[in-house]
């Protein structure tokens, strides 16, 4: 995925260095500018010079050049490649062409989140250009079936291409986390998505969809666990290799005594096992505070105002642009769920305060109440939640930058705990230069009410954050309880050996004294500098860095998966059977490609 480390026992000057051989095994050549590698096929470009990164690449793109198996086959090969004058068209017959075609115009369609019936639609469409522009080339349609049923069976055949990919991968973890997200469905259905995010011996993360589980069928925690369970033993993993757990923070997640979690925990325990770090609130940081600062109820109320407005004054030009992102994000229609969680992330609340003067002037307008307006509590509440949850929104952005480690994610969140520590003394004594929005409404308020001297009371807001404080203390504590390891893991070399576990003071003292490591630790990135690590010398760092490392870092994947689902709610809300539901959600959220020919090879098996 993001990091390309070296293998454990490679030479240092080796790690990153293009080699001569891959040009004729996987048709790559060193680019100009010399980093990365360069396919003389589809002359894109591998940005890590690794050998297994060139090798899944000419795997999953153009394994069908195998056939050229001879030395002198493969030379002239290259050759050929190199002069421009072979392509992928010159190589595939007209059925592997027509194969090829189909199954990548299935992937588009599920990564747009498009009906299964579309496909004829598309095929019509090839079929007009080609008649108009290309007449001498309609023919290549004949092999190609976009019909509901082709098309649902290819797709179902790509999940299980990057399925199988991702248990090849699986087996080789040294340690792996889970993230369980209940709170992404905002369709007629609930499931639970649950990722996995594995380290192999190398530090190679991967992070990938796992497994999708109907909740209505999987209703209590017992059956819920019995399917994970599952899951991880097709995948070839056990729990003894389970690091850490990433969950919203719903009831069935993190009961006290019921929820998912302590039951994960208690099968988790083993002699030979971590203790199982948790986390809540990580993969929708909106959804974990937004229901503590909404003070007065103000998400209900705008939802009412974003219903009027989609139906009786969609034709106003000043609100085109919340109607624009509204569509974008969800389309033409917006479910009461779906609406209530969008409107909960800042960015959102804070178009929708811009417009406040002229969402009052609609209101009056078709007839309907505007006592809010006229309401300074009500006022007050809802400048305070634009500005908290817009707070919020930036912590969430923080996190969804992926490759930065867990230690970098609970840095991010330490930080927002500092800045949660200054709005409490600063609306104790009503400075409120962070809050724009609230100080925007109690400057006018100060306007209107000018024999009013208290526009506002500031106990109200401090409990709200107070609230806010203990979720996160809550939420995130298992984290403090490995800050060490954290900590020694992101700066091995500046960390104070008698602040360190016994267990491993020897090791670090003597990593810290090697001045070739020293070198190492200042060029390379830590995914890279861990990777080449010695195990036999450093066994008990390197456990650390494999526990670290397997710990989610972002919430990027969960976060791909909402916006899948929030744009394309109208599809996904069709009837579709949970197998085909996870099999689209693996495609949108996967950053692995299928491996076209393995799936070309299954339609020629099944098909003889």
């Amino acid at each position: 995925m993001w990091m390309t480390p070296k293998r454990s026992k490679m030479e240092v000057d080796e790690a990153l260095i293009f080699r001569p051989e891959w040009t004729q095994r996987y048709l790559v050549v060193e680019p100009p500018e010399g980093n990365g590698a360069l396919c003389l096929v589809c002359h894109r470009l591998v940005a890590s010079t690794r050998e297994r990164d060139v090798r899944r690449h000419y795997e999953a793109e153009h394994e069908f050049y195998e056939r050229y198996v001879t030395e002198e086959e493969r030379a002239a090969l290259v050759e050929r490649l190199r002069q421009g004058d072979l392509s992928i068209a010159d190589v595939l017959t007209p059925e592997e062409k027509a194969a090829r075609a189909g199954l990548g115009l299935c992937r588009l369609l599920a990564l747009k989140g498009r009906g299964w019936g579309e496909g004829d639609f598309v095929y019509q469409c090839m079929e007009v250009f080609l008649r108009e522009v290309l007449p001498d080339h309609i023919g290549v349609l004949e092999g190609i079936d976009l019909s509901p049923e082709i098309t649902r069976q290819r797709i179902l055949s790509i999940d299980n291409n990057l399925r199988s990919q991702l248990f090849n991968r699986a087996r080789n973890f040294r340690a792996y986390s889970l993230a369980l997200d209940d709170q992404a469905f905002v369709a007629y259905e609930n499931y639970l998505l649950v990722f996995i995010r594995g380290v192999d011996s190398d530090l190679e993360v991967q992070e990938d969809l796992l497994t999708i589980i109907n909740l209505t069928h999987h209703f209590s925690v017992g059956a819920l666990m019995s399917a994970i369970l599952e899951a991880l033993q097709t995948a070839g993993l056990s729990l003894q290799r389970m690091v850490g757990l990433t969950t919203t923070h719903t009831l069935r997640m993190i009961g006290e005594n019921s929820g998912l979690v302590s039951y994960m925990r208690e099968k988790a325990v083993s002699p030979n096992c971590w203790n199982v770090i948790h986390y809540s609130g990580f993969l929708h940081l909106e959804l974990l505070s937004s229901y503590d600062v909404d003070v007065n109820q103000i998400i209900n109320t705008i939802s009412e105002w974003i219903v009027m407005i989609k139906t009786r004054g969609v034709r106003r030009p000043e609100f085109q642009p919340l109607l624009t992102e509204s569509e974008s994000e969800h389309g033409e229609r917006i479910n009461g769920r779906c609406l209530n969680n969008w409107l909960r992330r800042g960015k959102t609340l804070k178009l929708i305060f811009s417009l406040r003067k002229e969402i009052e002037a609609f209101l009056v307008s078709v007839g309907a109440t505007t006592v809010h307006f006229t309401d300074k509590q009500w006022l007050c509440d809802f400048g305070f939640l634009v500005d908290i949850m817009d707070h919020l929104r930036e912590l969430s952005e923080e996190l969804q930058i992926s490759g930065v480690f867990a230690a970098t994610a609970f840095d991010h969140i330490c930080t927002f705990e500092g800045k949660l520590n200054l709005f409490q003394r600063q609306i104790e004594e009503q400075d409120l230069t962070d809050f724009p929005a609230f100080c925007e409404v109690v400057d006018e308020l100060k306007q209107q009410f000018k024999e009013d001297q208290k526009i506002f009371e500031p106990d109200r807001y401090q409990m709200v954050i107070c609230r806010l404080q203990k979720d996160f203390e809550r939420h995130f504590k298992d984290l403090r309880f490995i800050k060490k390891d954290l900590e020694l893991f992101a700066n091995p070399f500046n960390f104070k050996p008698e602040y360190a576990p016994i267990s491993v003071r020897v090791e670090l003292t003597k990593l810290q004294g090697n001045t070739n490591l020293w070198n190492e630790y200042r060029v390379k990135d830590l995914g890279q500098f861990y990777a080449g690590l010695p195990s036999e010398s450093y066994p008990i760092i390197k456990g650390v860095a494999y526990k670290v490392a397997s710990l989610f870092d972002s919430n990027q994947i969960c976060d791909k998966a909402f916006a899948y689902l929030t744009r394309n709610q109208h599809t996904l809300s069709q009837p579709l059977t949970d197998e085909h539901l996870q099999a689209l959600f693996r495609v949108a959220t996967t950053e692995m490609d299928p491996r076209w020919d393995d799936l070309m090879r299954e339609r020629i098996e099944s098909n003889p």
